[in-house]
């Protein structure tokens, strides 16, 4: 092994690459900056639904999301804890974007999936977890929110286990119920009681003090007897975290806290620590795996424009894979086989960013002002590689879209396209309604918000909307594409995605295409990927 390969192995054992991820409103954002707090990366925390005048997350940085109190786009922070290099992508928490998220888990080693004490799993956090187990990602759970009334803790186990088949083994567990939190028991030490002092708005790290258990029994004596007794439970039911169904995938250790009040965040960042798996070889197009110290490799999984409005710049985030990351050098473009030089790399926190001279397996590296770069890109150096492409969701809404000026015709077609190459949307085209009417197709409404925002801001091209009445998409080819629209009897439309060429047969609902195959039956109708599969 030569020395460059055993720097990339060694360097990538001390990376941990996650993402957070969860139903909107569970506490997603606020928990990606307790964590960067406790890991000494930023100095005070900021909560996404603020009060007036106190500062916003470092991860949300679109003005709508300053303004709806979400994240519709995706931040990568990095920090140090503990000898480890954190990278962490903090992923969209609106359904509306869960095809974005789907790209972000693409790069993650593992997730930290957060739960709401009070509302349990919820939609989006099953389709998300669904999303892990098809990756094979490894999930940590962090039940949030302990510091407000919600369900009993054993109640909120038995539905993880019942609705995922996914054995919870907790690593912390909760003295009193949710709402009016004690302090909590670190399992691996349960003769003692980490009691937590929280600072003003919970800008700032909660006090720990360790209570022991005889002390604890006195102070808290309902609270703690119940805590202990629920532990001796669990012990007994077999419920102790083993690391290898966890990163099989047969078990998620669980973790009790309250991100706003930056309670049990301590203990989730150290877990992530000492149980998330570093990078490993990754899965090659065609079959075989990259090891961490081949060559460089790298997966283009998220492009992203005018993150700084200033400069009106386009980055490329890119997951380094395998060995070592240099900036300057010319790596090969596998969808080209064309050289690419990496003069402008960066790493990103938020809307702050610094340049990159070097990077390991597991970082996550800008690359700027990368206009021939796409999503799902790979890069390598030296032997060539070829990561799998990257699914695209089944789009479920559609509209018409035209600029207001037609004298802002070409910033409208620049911006529509800048849009489509990010997965903002899909666009769909045909040559019935020409390039100056394309079809925008999204998993959720809120996307077409989004597009009419930077359309006018960044593109000074505002557009107008015309929804159109579909809500089910289908691939095709050419065949089946001139049946449906020469059909008299089924109301469909057949378009082109501009991404990658496929046609798409769209309908109003599944009645209407089980009536196109019944006219048409020899027709191609192939179900897309969805969130669920």
């Amino acid at each position: 092994m030569s020395p460059h390969s055993e720097g990339a192995a060694s360097e990538a054992s001390r990376r941990r690459t996650f993402a957070v991820i969860s139903h909107p409103d569970a506490g997603k954002s606020t928990l990606t900056e307790a964590l960067a707090l406790h890991a000494h990366a930023i100095t005070e925390a900021g909560a996404v639904h603020g009060k007036s005048g106190r500062r916003g997350v470092s991860s949300d940085w679109m003005e709508m999301e300053k303004a709806r109190g979400i994240s519709v786009t995706s931040a990568v922070l990095q920090f140090a804890h503990r000898g480890c290099v954190l990278n962490l992508l903090d992923t969209p928490g609106h359904a509306d974007f869960s095809e974005d998220t789907y790209r972000v888990l693409a790069a993650v080693d593992c997730a930290v999936m957060l739960i709401d004490a009070a509302k349990g799993l919820e939609e989006q956090t099953r389709k998300l977890f669904d999303v892990c187990r098809h990756r094979g990602i490894p999930v940590i759970t962090f039940v949030n929110k302990w510091d407000r009334p919600g369900r009993e803790a054993l109640e909120l186990l038995d539905e993880i286990e019942r609705e995922f088949r996914l054995r919870p083994t907790p690593v912390t567990w909760p003295v009193g119920d949710a709402g009016h939190l004690r302090g909590l028991i670190d399992v691996r030490e349960p003769e003692r009681m980490l009691r937590y002092t929280r600072t003003p708005g919970g800008a700032h790290e909660a006090r720990e003090a360790l209570v022991p258990a005889q002390r604890a029994a006195l102070e808290d004596e309902a609270d703690w007897s119940r805590a202990v007794e629920e532990l001796d439970l669990l012990r007994a039911d077999g419920a102790l975290h083993d690391q290898e169904a966890f990163l099989t995938g047969r078990s998620t250790p669980v973790f009790f806290g309250a991100a706003i009040s930056n309670i049990g965040v301590r203990l989730l960042l150290d877990a992530v620590v000492d149980l998330a798996p570093p990078p490993g070889p990754r899965a090659l197009e065609g079959g075989g795996a990259r090891p961490v110290d081949a060559p460089f490799s790298g997966l283009v999984f998220k492009v992203q424009a005018n993150m700084d409005p200033a400069h009106r710049d386009r980055i490329a985030f890119m997951r380094v894979c395998s060995g070592i990351f240099e900036r300057g050098v010319t790596v090969t473009r596998a969808a080209s086989g064309k050289p690419f030089a990496t003069k402008y790399a960066h790493s990103v926190f938020g809307q702050d960013r610094s340049m990159v001279d070097i990077a390991y397996p597991g970082d996550v590296v800008g690359l700027v002002n990368a206009t021939a770069l796409r999503v799902g890109d790979t890069l390598y150096a030296d032997k060539a590689a070829v990561f799998p492409p990257m699914p695209t969701f089944a789009p479920e809404h559609f509209a018409v879209v035209r600029p207001v000026d037609l004298g802002r015709s070409k910033q409208f077609r620049r911006g529509i396209a800048q849009l489509d190459e990010e997965g903002v949307v899909q666009v769909l085209v045909s040559d019935l309604r020409g390039d100056q009417a394309p079809v925008l197709a999204a998993v959720g409404p809120m996307q077409f918000d989004v597009v009419a925002a930077r359309m006018a801001s960044e593109f000074s091209a505002s557009v107008k909307l015309e929804m159109l009445p579909y809500h089910l998409a289908r691939a095709t080819d050419s065949a089946g594409g001139e049946a449906l629209n020469r059909s008299r009897i089924v109301q469909g439309e057949a378009l082109t995605r501009i991404r990658d060429k496929v046609q798409l047969a769209l309908f109003p609902d599944r009645w209407q295409a089980s009536s196109f195959q019944r006219e048409f039956p020899g027709a191609r109708l192939d179900h897309l990927i969805a969130a669920h599969d």
